[in-house]
């Protein structure tokens, strides 16, 4: 799944020819979700999909949180009501669909929760067997999610890339590694994600995305999907930006140092969801920033830690540590004007709190 020449995650490089009428055109309006948009993923029309209703998520106005923290044009996508409780349900129904289309038997994946489960959920309704390689510090709820599907699980300790670096040794002749990090059909199923924006806001996308980031699959995803639907019409591209917690921030590091300055030592965070050291596809995340004219900003644990206790309180929105670094960056970029106060914002609640309850201290 790398560029042999320049060890790169691969991506499908043909490009929709869209055209005006395109993308009203390639609609399935008899089909849910994900695959209402089918005629522009990268799978075969006779090909059955793996599915467990993803998609489809709806999008909220947060007044109450949002007028508090000078954000009064805030919007919540509500990603964490997809079937497995995270947005990576919208990468692994079409990368197991390819699989069981493709007959594999076995995968490997490796993940910090959240792609775990979805991998997990999505092999047993494929009837593949998995084995998901995961922190031993995963939040417990994650870790029986994924082993309530049948899964394997094997706990890695050290940090996330250990992990990585575990399930990739193990793979053999009998298992695929269902990589969400690196297969191509996980970011070209994330593109939904935008095609999903557009319908919703009736083609008046926002002037401010922004997005937990560890491995980065939703921005690189969003970020190809909104490039596509910005070429059907005079449609302006959003201010996309990656949120990190200061304890765990390459791409902030990158997008302010550039790629030859030494990268600060991981430390743990609550948002166990971006900690990534090394995410393979970060190229691409800068590479997106760039284009829409976006930023990366780090927030620190207490913050995240307000934002996950402030949104249940005030707007009953019971999110896990990891999406609320969005919402934490989101008051930053407001309070350094990058964001205005007339702007319109989105944030994706990317997992649920069900998932990974914060603890107190």
């Amino acid at each position: 799944m790398r560029c042999p020449d320049c060890a790169a995650p691969l991506n499908f490089s043909k490009s929709i020819p869209f055209a005006a009428s395109t993308f009203r055109d390639s609609l399935d309006d008899t089909a849910h979700g994900v695959w209402r948009y089918r005629r522009l993923l990268p799978i075969a029309p006779d090909v059955t999909p793996i599915t467990l209703g993803e998609g489809a998520t709806p999008i909220v106005d947060l007044p109450r949180w949002g007028a508090a923290n000078g954000l009064p044009r805030l919007q919540a996508k509500m990603e964490q009501l997809s079937p497995t409780g995270s947005f990576k349900d919208r990468g692994a129904t079409l990368l197991f669909t390819a699989l069981a289309a493709a007959g594999v038997q076995e995968v490997v994946e490796d993940s910090s929760g959240n792609a775990g489960a979805a991998a997990a959920a999505y092999a047993a309704r494929a009837g593949i067997a998995a084995r998901i390689f995961v922190p031993q510090s995963a939040p417990p709820a994650k870790i029986a999610q994924i082993a309530a599907h049948g899964a394997t699980i094997v706990p890695i300790p050290g940090t996330r890339q250990d992990v990585t670096t575990a399930a990739e040794a193990s793979i053999n002749d009998d298992g695929v590694y269902a990589s969400h990090n690196l297969s191509p059909y996980f970011p070209a199923s994330l593109k939904t994600f935008a095609y999903e924006l557009i319908e919703q806001l009736r083609q008046q996308l926002p002037t401010h995305i922004v997005f937990p980031v560890g491995n980065g699959g939703l921005l690189i995803g969003a970020a190809q999907g909104i490039a596509d639907l910005v070429r059907l019409a005079s449609l302006r591209m959003p201010h996309l930006h990656a949120a990190q917690a200061a304890n765990c921030a390459p791409v902030v590091h990158r997008h302010q140092h550039g790629s030859s300055a030494s990268v600060p030592e991981f430390r743990p965070t609550i948002a166990g969801g971006v900690a990534v050291t090394d995410p393979p596809r970060i190229t691409e995340i800068l590479d997106a920033l760039r284009t829409s004219e976006g930023t990366a900003i780090a927030v620190t644990e207490e913050q995240i830690r307000e934002c996950t206790e402030t949104l249940a309180r005030l707007e009953g929105l019971y999110v896990e540590p990891t999406s609320a670094v969005a919402f934490a960056a989101a008051i930053q970029l407001r309070r350094d004007g990058v964001i205005g106060v007339d702007d319109t914002v989105l944030i994706p609640v990317t997992g649920s709190g069900l998932k990974d309850p914060l603890t107190s201290g």
